[in-house]
C-alpha cells in the first residue's frame, strides 16, 4: 500500500499533521492534483491506514453553508507487515516480563538513555528530527512539544510502569538542554511531553 511514493507522501503528511487534513491541503503538500490526492487518500482509508470525518471548514451552518469537507487523520491501531511473519511482539512481551520480574528497571532505563544519546540527530541537537526518526510524530502545542505516537504502545499497555519509564529515559537521551522531558500523557499519543527549561 505504501510502496507507491505519492501515497506514502500523503500518508506521512496526514499522519504528521496536528489536525485533520482536507483534500486541498493534502494535494498541495504532495504536489499533485486534488482529484489524484482524493483517489489515493480514499485508498488509504480503505486499507485502514487513515480515518475520515466530515466538517464544514467555514464554521457556518444552515442553508447556504455548503457541503461538509471530507477530512483525513491517521487511523488508530498498529499496522505491521512482514513476509514471512515475524514474532517481535511476542519476544518483546517475554523480555519485558523478565525485566519487570527481575526488577531491572534502572538497568533498562540506563540502556535506553544511552541508546537515545547515540541517535545522530540527537548528537546534532535537532530534537524534532531525532523524535521523528524514532516514530514519535512530534508537534507543537504552544511552548510544549507533544508526541502524537507511542512507538511502544502495545508493550506500554501491558507493562505501563516499565515501558513508560524506559520511554522517558530514551527521550531524555534524545533531547539535550534546554529541553526537559516529563511524564505528561497526550490523549491517544505518547506519555511524555517536552518543554524548555526556563533560564534563571
Amino acid at each position: 500500500m505504501l510502496s507507491d511514493p505519492v501515497r506514502r507522501r500523503l500518508y506521512r503528511h496526514v499522519a504528521a499533521a496536528p489536525e485533520e487534513v482536507g483534500r486541498d491541503a493534502a494535494a498541495e503538500a504532495a504536489g499533485i492534483s486534488r482529484s489524484l490526492a482524493a483517489f489515493h487518500l480514499d485508498k488509504l482509508v480503505e486499507a485502514g491506514l487513515l480515518a475520515v470525518s466530515f466538517r464544514r471548514l467555514s464554521g457556518r451552518t444552515g442553508p447556504g453553508a455548503g457541503r461538509p469537507a471530507k477530512l483525513y487523520r491517521r487511523a488508530e491501531g498498529e499496522h505491521a507487515v512482514s513476509v514471512p511473519p515475524r514474532s517481535y511482539g511476542d519476544a518483546g512481551r517475554l523480555l519485558a516480563e523478565v525485566v519487570e520480574n527481575a526488577g531491572l528497571d534502572r538497568e533498562l532505563q540506563a540502556a535506553a538513555r544511552s541508546a537515545g544519546a547515540a541517535q545522530p540527530a540527537a548528537r546534532a541537537g535537532d530534537v524534532v528530527a531525532a523524535l521523528r526518526a524514532r516514530g514519535y510524530e512530534p508537534f507543537r502545542d504552544g511552548e510544549t512539544l507533544r508526541l502524537r505516537n507511542c512507538p511502544f504502545h502495545a508493550l506500554a499497555t501491558e507493562f505501563p510502569a516499565l515501558i513508560c519509564g524506559m520511554n522517558l529515559a530514551l527521550i531524555e537521551g534524545l533531547t539535550p538542554e534546554p529541553w526537559s522531558p516529563a511524564m505528561d500523557p497526550c490523549p491517544g499519543g505518547c506519555c511524555v511531553s517536552l518543554s524548555k527549561k526556563k533560564s534563571d
